[in-house]
């Protein structure tokens, strides 16, 4: 049997202060491709380089990450940025 694969939502905080919000099942290996600017990065970051992470959550699966990415992209900067501020509990 395989081992299931924990799936997570994150935030990124770009270099020109923009925020970009993807799911992967490692989050220190997608940023690391974030920073490379090269493919697989996504095309926004690759020109907003450095990023780092602002928030990160797990999800049960690839459908619930997609689904609370989604969310995640409706809400305002404001309140990308809360939910930032409460996963860290810093200034993001």
């Amino acid at each position: 049997m395989a081992a299931l694969k924990t799936w997570f939502v994150y935030i990124l905080r770009c270099a020109d202060d923009t925020l970009y919000t993807g799911i992967t099942t490692d989050v220190a290996r997608r940023i690391d491709e974030h920073n490379a600017g090269k493919a697989p990065g996504a095309r926004y970051t690759r020109s907003r380089r450095p990023v780092r992470l602002a928030y990160a959550e797990e999800a049960v699966s690839r459908s619930a990450a997609s689904s609370r990415e989604a969310a995640i992209k409706q809400l305002d900067r404001s309140r990308k940025l809360a939910l930032c501020l409460s996963w860290a509990g810093l200034d993001c």
